[in-house]
């Protein structure tokens, strides 16, 4: 940019120079006014011709640097939840669950780079419902630079987004969904259920459109609704389309390698702040307040689990804290770019009560079978998140004279609730619409020799621990 000016600049010096003393020689003030059109034309050449050598002109290098890095923390984190899951569950079926998180990462990237990043980031089409999946299909168009990085590097982040979120609910029906319903489930789930939510909150629309939510002002800085609110309402109703699994709840063991959970909670963890401040979409201090909230949230949370074990049970478990720890993650998901750093204190800890309550308290009194807790830890204390920004909210941070309940706004909750409503709507709604489908076409469950032999052999046939006699 900075050369750009530079030139043009020396360009108008120089010709209008030249121009307004030929003229001066001649004809007088008419000639003038000629002589500095025909500068003013050559300022134009030269800037055309600097963007010809140089179509990068407008690249900021170090929020390119920097989003660059947030993808690759984003996309670390869906084999830091198959570690996760993959520790949870029975030593039958860790491959089965890493093997689902690998298939992810893989699907959603062909699916979005196809026609999800259109249908999500495109021009409204039917009421704004949806993107129009013509305008980057084929990620046409997908070119230059905008606010300062490529198109395609927001492309890809955003990538990053659809494919840990369908990977989020194989927690609820881990140990006993076949692989190739997984795989055609997951891949509808994308296209008919996280695009058309993440074009309401993220894309630009019209805010006369009932799916308008971002231009109505709802807050979700990184995906409380689109993507922790979205995976885990839908987790809650394929768990109850599929049934417990055999044995349950009398007969299932504890995590099989509680490590393996801890690592994973881990890198979940470390890549959240690719999640949260890369959502920031600069290098800046909305980042850099994001970065700060999402620790403090996290801390908060995974401290307040361990307070709670300790109280009711007598004992401060490593499975409680982190699971206590992703909840806050979760919850402070959305709200990590509108609270302050001392919100983000209230914010994690209410995830981790929230989660806790609803996996020890609903999910006891209802009995369904939510394998790993996705409902819980992310459905619940997304929709505490999404909430919470409409609470904590300030206009400290957002700049923009946006604030919450506490800071004398009462306006931004309703706007808030109905971004949590919709979510929950049309993602229950459109998850059981499909979970139908995929079961008559090609079938959900594995039979039950299948599942007590466990995933592992029956679909791979392999076994994640061999050994030698």
């Amino acid at each position: 940019m900075k050369y750009k000016a530079l030139i043009g600049m020396l360009a108008f010096l120089v010709f209008a120079g030249v121009q307004m003393t030929m003229a001066q020689e001649t004809s007088g003030d008419t000639a003038v006014a000629e002589a500095v059109t025909e500068g003013v034309a050559a300022v134009a050449e030269a800037v055309e011709a600097v963007e010809a050598v140089d179509p990068e002109a407008n690249l900021d290098s170090g929020s390119t640097a920097w989003m660059l890095t947030a993808c690759a923390l984003v996309l670390f984190m869906t084999p830091g939840l198959a570690f996760f899951y993959g520790g949870l569950v029975r030593r039958k079926n860790i491959l089965s669950v890493l093997m689902q998180c690998f298939m992810c990462m893989c699907l959603m990237t062909i699916l979005w780079v196809l026609v999800g990043y259109s249908l999500a980031f495109g021009d409204n089409v039917l009421g704004g419902l949806v993107g129009n999946p013509m305008q980057h299909l084929f990620l046409k168009d997908v070119n230059g630079i905008d606010g300062g990085i490529p198109k395609q590097l927001f492309m890809i982040f955003q990538g990053m987004f659809a494919i840990i979120t369908p990977a989020l609910i194989l927690g609820a029906y881990a140990e006993r969904l076949k692989f190739g319903s997984f795989c055609v489930f997951s891949g509808l789930w994308l296209i008919c259920v996280y695009c058309p939510v993440c074009h309401w909150v993220w894309s630009n629309g019209d805010a006369s459109s009932f799916f308008g939510l971002l231009e109505q002002g709802a807050l979700d800085f990184a995906g409380g609704t689109v993507v922790h609110i979205n995976a885990g309402v839908s987790a809650l109703v394929l768990a109850l389309v599929l049934g417990k699994r055999q044995g349950y709840p009398d007969k299932l063991s504890p995590p099989h390698n509680l490590p393996f959970a801890v690592l994973g909670a881990a890198m979940l963890w470390f890549g959240w702040f690719g999640f949260n401040a890369g959502s920031a979409v600069a290098a800046n201090g909305s980042a850099v307040n994001a970065f700060t909230t999402t620790q403090i949230a996290t801390a908060a949370a995974g401290l307040t689990w361990a307070l709670i074990d300790r109280i009711l049970t007598g004992k401060a478990t490593m499975l409680g804290m982190i699971t206590g720890a992703v909840a806050g993650l979760v919850a402070i998901t959305p709200a990590c770019g509108s609270v302050s750093p001392m919100g983000a204190l209230g914010v994690g800890a209410g995830g981790s009560i929230c989660a806790y309550f609803a996996i020890a308290v609903i999910k006891a009194k209802m009995g369904y079978d939510d394998s790993l807790d996705v409902f819980g830890v992310h459905g619940v204390a997304g929709m505490w998140g999404a909430l919470a920004a409409g609470l904590w909210a300030t206009d400290a941070v957002l700049g923009n004279d946006t604030n919450g309940l506490f800071y004398g706004n009462g306006g931004q909750m309703f706007v808030q609730i109905k971004a949590v409503v919709m979510t929950i709507v049309w993602s229950g709604v459109i998850t059981f619409i499909l979970a139908k489908i995929v079961n008559a076409i090609v079938g959900l469950r594995a039979d039950e020799e299948a599942e007590r032999v466990g995933m592992d052999l029956s679909d791979h046939a392999e076994h994640a621990y061999n050994t030698l006699d």
